[in-house]
């Protein structure tokens, strides 16, 4: 089913009230001057590098703070304007600041700048001009690529939700068919849990975030399917009572890894197994396990999109923070979730 509403533009401007725009905006100043500062032609010591990083840092604080209360109306302007709007923020910050501390500098005679005021205004006006220049491509190139990056992240998320797998729907109707004369309620439970299953794959790609126990319980109901068809072979273990249940969570991020677990590690073993998920808080992450036991007999082998899906879905919401890791581990197959336990704030619908 396609989304009627019109998709969202792209954010244009980086958070400046954010520190990683505000150290990028100190980086660049502060590589500027060591490089002036390394200039063959230099006469200034420490003293007048020193000087150079203090005039600097202060400099960076102020550009960060007049665009951190600027960008609400900086964001609302179209095309390229936004951009336009933070280079003339900066260069309108740059000559006040350079102003005042030449000001100071002679009302104070400290005797640290040694050109006519016009003169140091202009040239820190040309180096941010071009610097500014330089800075606002990158943050455009990089939006462009962290909008690439959402797109495909949204399509992955909207093929995910919107594929119930033939096979898992034909079995369960199957189940639904055999348990109407025997036990109409179990055949009951078993349709309300389908629908929300269809419900969380279908009708809400709309919605970015649910909760980590809005997950749990679907998965539930998907187990609670699948218990119905294998019966005894099915076991489930469950280590989870320390977890944040109002922690955001992607929908259907922990669905497809139980359903792999299912899927490879009990459905080809004859005596079925043990799915264990465990969740455990260590130290600022939030770890979450899904594991399964090894069949003895290689499974028929998946394409490995579930998982790849996962990893990309929690690189896009968490960041570098966050972690996915999938392998054998002594008789079992294990898939950890490693998460921030204060995660980045999503991204409004």
């Amino acid at each position: 089913m396609s989304d009627p509403r019109p998709a969202r533009a792209p954010n244009p401007l980086p958070d400046f009230c954010r520190l990683p725009a505000v150290a990028a905006l100190f980086a660049v100043g502060a590589l500027t001057v060591t490089l002036m500062w390394l200039a063959p032609d230099n006469t200034r010591g420490w003293r007048g590098y020193s000087i150079g990083m203090l005039f600097v840092t202060w400099l960076s604080m102020l550009i960060a703070l007049a665009l951190c209360y600027a960008r609400p109306w900086l964001q609302r302007l179209g095309g390229w304007m936004p951009y336009a709007g933070v280079w003339l923020l900066i260069e309108l910050v740059v000559a006040l600041a350079s102003a005042v501390a030449r000001w100071m500098d002679v009302a104070l005679q400290l005797d640290l700048v040694h050109i006519a005021p016009s003169a140091f205004v202009r040239d820190n006006l040309l180096i941010a001009a071009l610097l500014g220049a330089a800075m606002l491509r990158y943050f455009y190139v990089l939006a462009q690529w962290q909008a690439r990056l959402a797109a495909v992240a949204h399509a992955q998320v909207d093929a995910l939700q919107a594929r119930i797998r033939p096979h898992f729907l034909f079995n369960s109707m199957n189940t639904v068919a055999a348990l109407v004369r025997v036990d109409p309620a179990a055949a009951e439970r078993t349709i309300e849990d389908l629908c929300e299953l269809f419900r969380a794959a279908l009708g809400q790609s709309g919605s970015r975030d649910g909760t980590l126990g809005e997950e749990l319980a679907l998965v539930e109901r998907y187990l609670a399917i699948e218990q119905l068809r294998l019966g005894e072979r099915l076991r489930i273990r469950r280590e989870l009572d320390s977890l944040p249940m109002d922690y955001p969570l992607p929908r259907l991020l922990l669905q497809p890894l139980v359903e792999n677990a299912v899927r490879h590690g009990i459905q080809p073993r004859r005596e079925g197994g043990e799915i264990l998920l465990r969740g455990a808080r260590e130290g600022q992450a939030l770890l979450i396990e899904v594991s399964n036991p090894l069949p003895a007999a290689p499974s028929t082998p998946g394409h490995g999109h579930g998982l790849t899906n996962v990893r990309q879905r929690v690189a896009y919401r968490y960041g570098a923070r966050a972690a996915v890791e999938a392998g054998p581990h002594e008789d079992r197959f294990m898939v950890r979730l490693r998460l921030p336990l204060q995660p980045p704030p999503a991204e409004p619908n």
